[in-house]
């Protein structure tokens, strides 16, 4: 039987991220690592930011985007967050809801300039092979 192409139109729809990617996915195990380790700069990022003013992307989110950036070889800001707006395997990697709006390139720019001229980012990277040892020897390969 053929199916149709017009949609039905569902009025409300629930996407969980986490059942929408797969459980052999490498990016799995990767995020393990990447949350284990900026758990690890909490006090690196409360001392960089003011306690007032406007909200700025979280820094857990700017990195973990930053990586997605740097996997999928994607050539600039405005085409990473293009590719946040409908790609459901790098909202899941970011930790961005289903509903919530990619950011704007230039806010993103501006964000991750922070991160770098904090060191954050440096320290960030320098944490991830340190937790990535920590996660080989809890497993048996």
């Amino acid at each position: 039987m053929r199916g149709g192409d017009v949609r039905t139109g569902e009025l409300f729809s629930y996407v969980d991220l986490e059942d929408r990617v797969r459980k052999d996915h490498p990016l799995r195990a990767i995020r393990q690592i990447v949350n284990d380790a900026l758990v690890s700069l909490e006090r690196d990022f409360a001392a960089l930011y003011s306690p007032i003013g406007r909200p700025s992307i979280a820094p857990e989110k700017l990195l973990r985007a930053m990586l997605l950036q740097a996997f999928y070889s994607i050539r600039s800001e405005r085409l990473l967050m293009e590719r946040l707006e409908y790609d459901l395997l790098f909202r899941w990697f970011v930790d961005l809801g289903i509903d919530d709006p990619a950011w704007d390139h230039s806010v993103f720019s501006k964000n991750r300039d922070r991160l770098l001229d904090g060191d954050i980012a440096a320290k960030f990277l320098g944490a991830i092979p340190r937790r990535m040892g920590l996660h080989l020897r809890g497993r048996r390969l």
